[in-house]
């Protein structure tokens, strides 16, 4: 029980800490030493040094001998954990995060689009068409539609049948709650129903041509939504 509830404060530790150095607390004063975390806490040593190894496998930090630990620069940090995703995109001036986001998933989910097309994976895309179904069931109600917006781009990664696009669900799934929610806030509407089905149905004929450009259409949208976000 101690050791689960030592492993519980450190994740603590982890968000809050992981949180700071995303949005440039320690930019100025630098990052403080274990005593002075310790203190600020109230943690042990040994818990503050598991949640300072966990900072250090994100990329976050690095120790050096007689320099203490430093802050990493951004392009050291391992934008694909889906943590310190989640710190990126939370942050109040994260539009830029967004637009790359935004710039990833046109290079992937059109391919992925076009590759279910001509897998044909029928289990894979009956999990599509699931995740449409929802959109259309919980339209009223943004939370689960939101989720099962989720749940239909995750499903054509799968139905791509590249396991290198499936490794990506943590990451496109974390980012996607997110993402989502921004260009629904500045469109003013939820995601387009007929603009979805028009992916499914291309990928249910096998037009892989068909499947990419649908699945380029919503993403070409999503991405001038936040560019014009950025640009006001």
């Amino acid at each position: 029980m101690r050791s689960e509830l030592g492993v519980s404060l450190a994740y603590g530790l982890l968000a809050s800490l992981g949180q700071s150095i995303v949005t440039g607390e320690f930019e100025k004063t630098g990052f403080p030493t274990e005593a002075e975390l310790c203190a600020k806490f109230g943690a042990s040593r040994t818990v503050m040094r598991e949640a300072v190894k966990m900072l250090s496998a994100k990329g976050l930090i690095s120790s050096r001998q007689r320099q203490g630990t430093r802050v990493e620069p951004v392009e050291n940090w391992n934008l694909l954990d889906p943590d310190v995703l989640r710190w990126l995109m939370e942050r109040p001036y994260s539009n830029k995060i967004f637009l790359e986001f935004a710039q990833m998933r046109l290079a992937i989910e059109p391919a992925a689009a076009a590759l279910a097309a001509e897998l044909q994976d029928k289990r894979a895309i009956a999990g599509i068409r699931e995740g449409l179904q929802a959109m259309i069931d919980h339209a009223g109600q943004p939370d689960l539609a939101l989720q099962a917006d989720i749940d239909f781009h995750v499903a054509i990664l799968k139905a791509s049948g590249n396991p290198f696009f499936w490794r990506l669900k943590p990451l496109i799934t974390n980012a996607l709650h997110l993402s989502i929610q921004l260009t629904n806030k500045i469109s003013g509407h939820m995601a387009d129903i007929h603009a979805h089905e028009a992916i499914l149905i291309a990928i249910e004929k096998g037009d892989a041509a068909a499947a990419r450009k649908a699945s380029e259409d919503i993403l070409l949208e999503s991405l001038n939504f936040i560019e014009k976000a950025q640009a006001d």
